[in-house]
């Protein structure tokens, strides 16, 4: 659900270099300052003027900059997204060092537990030192295992330390009732990033799916098997993990928010799995007083439970600790680390070589303790006055949105009053939240980096199941301000946007020119999140954050009908060799991206540099629209990333992300003469129009 849909959000990102040189956008005033003058226009230095922006607006507004700017040999991708956060980890550092440095700091406050996890993940020399001793005592526990009963509650052992073992286990809001949390059950369990890794006949997936025993075996070695032994762990991995993805949804089958949603009395799950005794496992989990559960896929678990008995206890045993090494490899000893690497990062993602050690260490912070990190980062970096004019932004959006929603000439007066309810219900939250969590319970120390990850871990698990029982709290972020992301919670009707996503690469704020704001940030993130309130998931849900339909069902045809519009379109998109885009399953996000241009269009029609119609640099307000909304997805990517992604991500590749939308805007046609016979051009006929 929504815990999912975060995970594969792009995560964009903080300053921008060009040609070695930091550029700054000019403002609109013709008075320009000698600071304004010595800098270049990104907009006009990214283009690659070759290329019709009619044929590939892409190309034309991106390809100047992805010449001079090859892929580094230890990223998958390359562009704002990285860009950015090269600046945003550099202040994680100057924090995480400080706080190191600081001998006085006080006992289990945030900059204590920042400063010591911080030292324990660059002491490379007692990591080496340690191996996988972090590990063994879970090892241990799962080598004792003898029959299903312990087999079932050594998995849910693993759940609580952020290892997903057999089935996905999730704590979030009930999708039919939004005031209550409750227990959500979820297919999960494999090594591969998607269930089609183990079946896809192309010659991509095929070559991954023939080095996983490889690296799995390799893993064993590692961990002290001889080469026959590993091997043959590795082919039980294999036939278990194979086994779970058969079991598997593709993709765009878990969009359906009705078909995976089926709540059973606790009691009641043992008609799926008469194995595995839910109450049980459930307290050894500190997981008390749970009546009902919600099951995504009925039918997972019950081959989970087909195979409880059909599969070795011995095998599984195996399955087990390959999946608790395989969750924290990156955090022990150099060689399991490495060959991690060489598997998920090299043949997954085509990445030659890995990110430097301190980065990696400041990610596994984040996500440990990435609020204690952020209360730090807002004191230090976030201006109240740039909160403000990001406020006023999403105000903007809002109102055009309205706007839309009343002037449209497919949907009833009855859907217009309840689509209009559900868009002023809407909470924006915006650069950071006013009360942060409470990391006093989690002990960090100097000893172990791996241990440190075990309980960071552990505790994030423990704060999911505190939940239960408890009133939801709708002051709760689910990113933290430095993430240079944002996304729509559905269940609490709530847009969420982290101080960092406004950040322009390389721009001072107060250099912007409106045009590139509204569709930098109005159209590809404020635009964009609103939007997924309404997208083929999204508006099935009400004002208050249930699941329920509140459209007429001439209304409801009607929006089908034009989702498929958007389905047809993309699927027709081809993007590495026979691969193309899987339309029905990115449609939430190809909507999104059209709505968030729409939207960030008319809201910027209404500032006095559109009225004005003055150009800069030669460009149109217009023109400078579009290009800004380009900016937003500057950047290119490995194509073993970007194979990966075809098959695991519902957002389609940031080229895309352009072409895509702007083919269905008339605007995007009038700023820029495209033509019938352009390549971007699109029949009247075919044009999506949706919001």
């Amino acid at each position: 659900k929504q815990n999912h849909q975060l995970q594969n959000m792009n995560n964009k990102i903080n300053t921008f270099l060009f040609a070695g040189t930091l550029l700054i956008i000019a403002s609109c005033s013709s008075n320009k300052t000698a600071q304004e003058a010595s800098f270049a226009d990104p907009l006009i230095e990214n283009m690659d003027t070759t290329v019709r922006p009619g044929d590939d607006f892409f190309m034309y507004a991106c390809g100047g900059w992805i010449k001079k700017n090859p892929i580094p040999s230890n990223e998958r991708s390359w562009g704002v997204w990285t860009l950015v956060q090269t600046e945003t980890y550099q202040r994680m550092k100057e924090i995480s060092e400080a706080a190191a440095a600081n001998s006085e700091a006080k006992k289990g406050s945030n900059e204590q537990k920042i400063g010591d996890f911080w030292f324990a993940g660059m002491d490379t020399i007692n990591i080496e030192k340690q191996g996988i001793a972090p590990l063994k005592e879970e090892l241990n526990k799962i080598n004792s295992v003898t029959d299903i009963k312990g087999l079932v509650l050594a998995s849910g052992r693993l759940h609580t330390l952020g290892v997903e073992t057999m089935y996905g286990l999730y704590i979030y809001q009930d999708e039919k009732n939004s005031e209550a949390q409750t227990l959500h059950l979820y297919q999960g369990g494999l090594g591969l990033p998607d269930r089609d890794y183990y079946f896809n006949n192309d010659s991509r997936t095929a070559k991954i799916r023939a080095a996983y025993p490889e690296h799995l075996s390799n893993i064993f070695k590692l961990a002290g098997d001889d080469e026959k032994a590993a091997a043959t762990n590795a082919a039980t991995i294999m036939r278990i993990e194979t086994a779970l993805a058969k079991a598997s949804r593709k993709l765009a089958d878990l969009r359906d928010p009705y078909k995976n949603y089926n709540k059973y009395a606790v009691k009641d799950l043992s008609k799926l799995t008469p194995s595995i005794s839910w109450t049980e496992l459930l307290n050894s989990m500190n997981i008390v007083n749970v009546d009902s559960v919600v099951v995504g896929q009925p039918e997972f678990l019950k081959a989970l439970d087909q195979s409880l008995h059909s599969i070795s206890i011995a095998d599984w045993k195996i399955y087990l600790q390959w999946h608790l090494i395989n969750n924290y490899a990156g955090n022990l000893s150099n060689n399991f680390d490495q060959e991690h690497f060489r598997f998920y990062g090299t043949i997954l993602s085509g990445v030659k070589e890995q990110r430097p050690r301190w980065k990696r260490v400041l990610d596994a912070e984040e996500n440990g303790l990435g609020d204690a990190l952020g209360q730090l980062y807002v004191e230090k970096y976030v201006s109240p006055s740039v909160r403000k004019r990001y406020l006023d932004l999403t105000n903007n959006i809002f109102d055009a949105y309205r706007d839309r929603i009343k002037n449209l000439d497919w949907m009833s007066d009855s859907t217009k009053q309840l689509a209009l309810l559900k868009l002023n219900s809407v909470t924006k939250k915006v650069g950071y939240p006013d009360k942060w969590r409470d990391y006093s319970t989690l002990d960090i120390t100097r000893d172990s980096y791996a241990m440190n990850c075990l309980k960071t871990q552990n505790w994030q698990f423990n704060y999911m199941v505190n939940k239960l029982g408890k009133p939801v709290d709708r002051t709760e972020w689910d990113m933290t301000p430095q993430t240079y992301n944002a996304y729509y919670n559905p269940s609490n009707n709530e847009i969420v946007l982290p101080a960092a996503i406004f950040i322009i690469p390389g721009l001072p704020d107060s250099l912007a020119d409106d045009a590139i704001i509204y569709g930098y940030a109005g159209a590809s993130t404020i635009g964009h999140e609103i939007t997924h309130g309404f997208d083929d998931q999204g508006r099935q849900f009400d004002a208050k954050g249930n699941l329920t339909d509140w459209w007429t069902p001439a209304d409801g045809k009607q929006y089908i009908e034009r989702a498929q519009k958007i389905i047809n379109q993309f699927n027709g998109y081809v993007v590495l060799d026979s691969m193309h885009i899987n339309g029905e399953a990115t449609q939430g996000e190809n909507i999104a991206d059209l709505g968030g241009v729409v939207l960030g269009y008319e809201a910027f029609k209404k500032t006095e540099q559109f009225k004005s119609g003055k150009k800069i640099n030669g460009l149109t307000p217009e023109q400078r629209y579009f290009l800004g909304y380009a900016l937003s997805w500057l950047g290119h990517q490995r194509e073993e990333s970007l194979a990966n992604r075809i098959m695991t991500d519902v957002h389609s590749p940031n080229f895309l992300r352009i072409n895509g939308p702007l083919s269905d805007v008339p605007e995007f046609y009038s700023a820029f003469n495209v033509q019938p016979g352009d390549k971007m051009y699109r029949a009247d006929s075919l044009r999506v129009l949706i919001w």
